[in-house]
């Protein structure tokens, strides 16, 4: 019987995986009780440590006790590398099924619209199959939004590059402001700001000229769609 626990950082090489990720996972899992063995697999963006316990073992306790010290290991670790988490409950021998999504020569798919089929539509359904506890996606090309930045355009606004970072988080959230009683109605008052395309992303101001010319995304740079890096990387080891 074994509990997984699974760490995924896009972009970071194995070398930096197993230092600080991998290692502090494995320390903190050391000393569990009825532990047989603790083997990890680091690879490019993604850390798999395997915790294997005495035969007989109840799985829901052994979770829990990889539960506890999961956050003795979230504090080694920096927040911009990932926090592990335990992976779905599973054996070695628990893969099942392998598939591939591919496209009809008639139909001219790329490899995106692909993953989002399989991600978003039959990833979907599989998961309501009784007795499937997970599906693994992993290939093909992870959609994205990607500001494409001209330095050039940065250094004619003047514009730091964090000041681009901080309009783009800022400006994709949504907030609630209450309500407000108007004739007997009550009028719930929001405020709308996720991005859902790639014009609202080139609509966010940066900046703005002395005379209050508004600096936006779309002059700075372009924005597209653009496959995530370690989309290759499954986010869960095939089972």
């Amino acid at each position: 019987m074994q509990v997984q626990v699974l760490t995924t950082a896009p972009s970071l090489g194995p070398e930096e995986m197993e230092q600080f990720v991998t290692f502090p996972v494995e320390t903190a899992m050391s000393g569990i009780p009825h532990v047989e063995e603790i083997r990890s697999t680091t690879r490019f963006g993604l850390s798999n440590v395997t915790i294997v316990f005495e035969e007989g073992t109840d799985i829901y306790w052994a979770r829990q006790l990889v539960g506890e010290r999961l956050s003795e290991a979230r504090a080694e670790i920096p927040p911009e590398l990932g926090s592990p988490t335990m992976g779905p409950i599973a054996t070695g021998m628990g893969e099942i099924y392998q598939f591939e999504v591919r496209a009809k020569p008639d139909y001219d798919f790329s490899l995106q619209e692909l993953r989002t089929i399989l991600d978003w539509n039959i990833a979907f359904q599989l998961r309501s199959v009784p007795g499937v506890i997970e599906v693994n996606t992993f290939g093909g090309e992870l959609k994205t939004y990607e500001v494409q930045i001209d330095p050039n355009a940065l250094l004619n606004y003047n514009i730091p590059l964090n000041t681009v970072f901080e309009a783009l988080e800022q400006n994709n959230s949504n907030a609630g402001g209450g309500y407000i009683v108007h004739h007997d109605e009550q009028r719930l008052v929001r405020a709308r700001g996720l991005v859902k395309s790639l014009d609202d992303i080139g609509d966010i101001v940066l900046d703005s000229r002395e005379d209050g010319t508004p600096i936006r995304i779309r002059d700075i740079g372009q924005v597209r769609f653009a496959p995530w890096p370690s989309a290759s990387c499954p986010l869960w080891p095939e089972r």
